[in-house]
């Protein structure tokens, strides 16, 4: 591994040439945006123009995931992961490229995630890499992978072969878009996004009239009664130094004013970065809807499964070190630490099925003055758009720039060679 920043110095020098198609892709992918499972028309549009920049192509991986393979003689491997699925959400960011786009059933469809950046900015990597061979030896893969929202799509690579089909690499990477300053690149070793677990716990009841409770054991109040002891389980039962998040987002029962119901189900998200915790807060889901079931005569026990779980995102020490020091030389001031992310990922089950380490980072998506105007008014949680924001939308630049350059630097970071 050398001449990481040199080799990336001479391959971003190309970067001006591509620009302009490359913000010409971003805003075509923004406003055809696909649902998890449904990305056909733009895994189309990545097979198409990998096969142009010369690369060995793998369509259809997973469903409607797309690996693109470049070898360029011998070296190490390197991975690089984009997401590509979009959320069911109606767009509100007044973009002349705005989706209007809804899916099969009618449902409108945004990039309110920022996926659509990711697929540009990794098409921007491997076509510069692809153009300027005689700066990098090795294997790059470009992988771009289908729903991530749902937390299903690397397990469905990796369950229709994805290990088999291309080179093992060395290494695996990704990056995201964050609600910070466009041109910053923040790194962070060790935990870095949480492990999320979804739960569905249906407590059930005895049916009765309304004007006669005492005959029924009403299922509304017991899951009522569950909903506040939760709320007691970060904040009595984890220590205060462990971050947890415990939501209830979900709450169901009865379908008229007067009638006690037989059942009622609530739906929660927990989100922690440890085993410990995980298993702590899972054990006392069970044990509180179980107490609360007993506490209220049910004649049942309730009904408790875990669903759309994500596994936490821990990035590895030495990768995270070679990565932040590729950054800190090509990006000087613009490099920095990460903080501590509540979101959740998938990423990681790609690097874990191939045995490899990893590190995943952010890159900034808003506009630096209205950032900034925003952080002296004290208003940045009520000025700027969050991802899953109907009003999320990163500006073009310099984020693509700077995803682009990202991509190439960590990279080569690995790939690069000394020019002579």
């Amino acid at each position: 591994m050398s001449g990481g920043k040199t080799s990336a110095s001479r391959v971003l020098a190309e970067l001006d040439t591509i620009r302009a198609d490359l913000e010409d892709c971003y805003r075509d992918v923004h406003a055809h945006p696909e649902l998890g499972h449904q990305e056909r028309r733009t895994s189309a549009k990545v097979a198409g123009r990998l096969r142009a920049c010369g690369y060995e192509v793998h369509e259809h991986v997973g469903g409607t995931g797309v690996v693109g393979v470049l070898v360029n003689g011998t070296g190490p491997g390197v991975l690089f992961r984009a997401d590509m699925d979009a959320l069911p959400i109606k767009e509100r960011t007044g973009l002349p490229y705005a989706s209007t786009a809804t899916d099969g059933d009618g449902r409108p469809v945004m990039h309110a995630c920022g996926h659509d950046m990711h697929v540009t900015c990794l098409l921007g990597a491997a076509r510069l890499l692809a153009q300027v061979k005689d700066a990098w030896s090795g294997t790059f893969i470009a992988l771009f992978q289908p729903a991530e929202e749902p937390g299903d799509g690397a397990d469905r690579m990796i369950a229709d072969g994805l290990t088999d089909r291309v080179p093992r690499p060395d290494v695996c990477l990704a990056q995201h878009v964050l609600p910070y300053p466009a041109g910053r690149v923040l790194t962070r070793p060790g935990p870095t996004l949480s492990a999320a677990d979804n739960y569905r716990v249906t407590v059930y009841g005895r049916s009765a009239h309304g004007s006669a409770p005492d005959k029924g054991v009403d299922p509304v109040v017991m899951a009522s009664m569950l909903v506040v002891r939760l709320q007691t389980v970060v904040s009595r039962e984890v220590a205060p130094l462990s971050p947890a998040v415990l939501t209830v987002g979900s709450i169901h029962a009865g379908t008229n004013p007067n009638n006690i119901p037989e059942s009622a189900e609530i739906q929660l998200n927990v989100r922690t970065y440890g085993d410990d915790v995980r298993h702590q807060i899972a054990d006392a889901i069970t044990r509180i809807a179980k107490a609360e079931s007993a506490a209220s005569n049910s004649p049942r026990p309730p009904g408790i499964d875990r669903f759309g779980s994500f596994p936490p995102t821990v990035n590895d020490e030495k990768t995270t070190e070679t990565i932040t020091t590729a950054f800190s030389g090509f990006f000087a001031d613009r490099a920095g630490a990460l903080d501590l992310q509540t979101a959740s990922e998938d990423f990681s089950e790609i690097p874990k099925a191939f045995g490899v380490p990893f590190t995943y980072w952010g890159i900034g998506c808003v506009d630096p003055a209205a950032y900034e105007a925003a952080a002296r008014r004290g208003t940045l949680a009520t000025d700027i758009p969050v991802n899953h924001s109907a009003a999320f939308a990163p500006v073009i630049q310099p984020t693509l720039d700077t995803g682009v350059q990202a991509a190439v630097v960590a990279a080569l970071a690995y790939l690069g060679t000394e020019q002579e």
